[in-house]
């Protein structure tokens, strides 16, 4: 997140290498399962060996028509509605776009998640009851799922995932609406 630059430096780096090393591990196997990934985020923060690990899976995975593995990477909420805004005022500056045209359906497609779907779920482990910073925008009527306080998310399993996607199918989503 953007908030992990805030993190003492040795942290920074092992965090840098662990992309670093999934990335060479298992880009060849999400290739054969014709997975896609994806970036949101401003990866031009990130260390120059990251940004080409990173293109390089986005060049290999391109053409899959799959699922779709977004990697969050330098992301930020607020960051990325903010980075919307501007590119929009500058659209808007130089003509070519009004900004009477701007609305719910139109604002979203500057968004880092571009015109990805909002996600109907999110799953937070940690015991954290908090969504820290992540998709303000998107999540504006996702699903919350809250895992026991001692589950992390390098201990985050197919159990725990079994678990949050029962408890998310015993719920009524209304979007907004009474029921």
């Amino acid at each position: 997140s953007t908030e992990n630059w805030k993190r003492p430096p040795d942290e920074i780096k092992t965090l840098m290498s662990l992309l670093v090393q999934y990335l060479r591990n298992e880009v060849d196997e999400l290739n054969r399962n014709n997975v896609v990934i994806r970036t949101i985020g401003d990866i031009s923060k990130l260390p120059l060996i990251c940004q080409q690990e990173l293109d390089k899976a986005i060049e290999t995975t391109g053409k899959n028509n799959g699922l779709i593995l977004n990697l969050a990477l330098n992301y930020g909420g607020r960051a990325d509605i903010i980075n919307a805004v501007k590119k929009i005022a500058v659209l808007i500056a130089d003509g070519k776009l009004n900004a009477r045209d701007i609305d719910e359906r139109t604002f979203p497609k500057y968004l880092y998640t571009g015109n990805l779907p909002d996600p109907d779920l999110i799953i937070r482990p940690s015991g954290e009851y908090r969504i820290s910073n992540f998709l303000l925008w998107q999540c504006a009527y996702s699903e919350l799922w809250f895992s026991e306080s001692d589950i992390y998310w390098p201990d985050f399993n197919k159990k725990y995932l079994y678990k949050a996607i029962l408890d998310y199918q015993k719920r009524d989503r209304r979007f907004g609406a009474i029921k």
